[in-house]
């Protein structure tokens, strides 16, 4: 008789052989971790290796609950920052095509952001964080959010809190109105409407920067989820001489700040924000879509050309800012758009390029062992870049292909 506890989580989907070991550690997050409900999803060299999804397709469903609704394959989660990253691909597209100059001033393009002493920002300055705008004066509320004007509006005009290129700070929301009005200003297109058209549609994704009414019922509801006990030290939770919790209760550190920029907290589960159309927080994804839009960069797709060609791909991956990040008050790593992997938020190896979703989800492609990552759940829990059933997952992922 073996002495393996088993998991009380029906797991459904499949693994190829060899790949048993993240079927455990996603069957354990429900376990040990306090996972509601989740899925995950595997490429390799372009074809699709796990797909998992376990739990109740809500957040806020009680475990156990016989009427819960089940976590289907094509359940949708938001996926918050994870987001950052499938919008980084736009820019970085356009410049492959020719269409954007990384070096060139952000104003050449949208000529009232050089307002407030900006006109030497570049464009590579804004996805790198280096742009200095983490924060707005003044917050704008939901509704301004999700305008398409406001927010662009405000970014125009506001004034940095550091000089531009000299530093990096993570622009939580700001992101989402800098990368979005640069799209529409060298396509005329919003990047939503550009990534439908040329990476979820020709990919066949259910992923959407801007959901559309139609599929609004597939997506789950997101909700807080109190994680199990664990040590201080996991995750973002402390920096020497001052904790990251007491820069998020002040609401005039620039780590408050940069997260309030849209104030009071918008309701993420309501039709209008998930429609919105907001690169740094609002993106709509399941787990095998995001997997397979990492596994397209890096290589080709079910007879689909891989996008990135190979120097798109070292200029997603290349460190463009490294240190002390003055918004999440710990060391990070930035490419151009993506997170690389580092202490804060360990990926797969030193070549993986990706990004966190505040609070669980997890995007990622490490072109050396050919492997693209996607996890997403609908239990928010109070971790910044480090989640430990994402990390958990890619830990296993590790001891596959290590």
């Amino acid at each position: 008789m073996s002495g393996k506890r088993e998991s009380v989580v029906d797991v459904q989907g499949t693994v190829e052989d060899g790949f048993e070991p993240v079927r455990d550690a996603f069957a354990a997050n429900f376990d040990r971790h306090g996972e509601r409900g989740a899925a995950v999803a595997v490429y390799r060299d372009g074809r699709k290796v796990v797909d998992l999804r376990a739990g109740t397709k809500d957040g806020d469903a009680e475990p156990g609950d016989p009427t819960a609704a089940p976590w289907e394959p094509g359940t949708a989660q938001i996926i918050r920052s994870a987001t950052k990253g499938i919008a980084a691909t736009v820019p970085l597209l356009l410049h492959q095509r020719g269409q954007l100059d990384l070096d060139a001033p952000v104003g050449t393009y949208w000529p009232e952001f050089k307002a407030a002493g900006k006109d030497r920002v570049l464009v590579r300055h804004l996805l790198s964080h280096r742009a200095g705008l983490p924060v707005l004066d003044t917050p704008l509320t939901p509704a301004q959010a999700v305008d398409g004007t406001s927010g662009p509006a405000a970014v125009a005009a506001q004034a940095p809190a550091w000089t531009p290129g000299t530093d990096h700070g993570y622009h939580a929301q700001t992101y989402s109105w800098l990368i979005g009005e640069l799209v529409l200003r060298v396509t005329g297109r919003t990047l939503g409407a550009w990534v439908a058209e040329e990476i979820s549609g020709p990919l066949g994704l259910d992923l959407w920067i801007g959901l559309p009414a139609a599929a609004q019922e597939r997506v789950g509801r997101f909700a807080p989820v109190e994680p199990p006990a664990r040590p201080a030290a996991a995750g973002l939770r402390v920096r020497p001489k001052q904790s990251v919790a007491d820069a998020y209760a002040d609401p005039a550190s620039l780590t408050s700040r940069a997260f309030g920029a849209i104030s009071p907290a918008p309701d993420e589960n309501a039709p209008a924000y998930r429609a919105a159309e907001l690169p740094a927080s609002a993106g709509i994804a399941t787990a095998p879509a995001l997997a397979r839009a990492y596994a397209a960069l890096i290589g080709p797709v079910d007879g689909h050309p891989r996008l990135f060609a190979p120097a798109t791909l070292t200029l997603a991956r290349t460190e463009e800012s490294a240190g002390p990040d003055r918004t999440l008050l710990v060391n990070t790593r930035f490419g151009l758009g993506f997170m690389l992997h580092g202490p804060a938020s360990p990926l797969l190896g030193p070549g993986s390029f990706g990004h966190p979703g505040r609070g669980g989800a997890l995007a990622f492609a490490d072109p050396e062992n050919g492997i693209a990552f996607g996890y997403v759940t609908n239990g928010m829990q109070p971790n910044v870049t480090a989640d430990p059933r994402a990390q958990a997952l890619v830990r296993a992922v590790s001891r596959v292909v290590g």
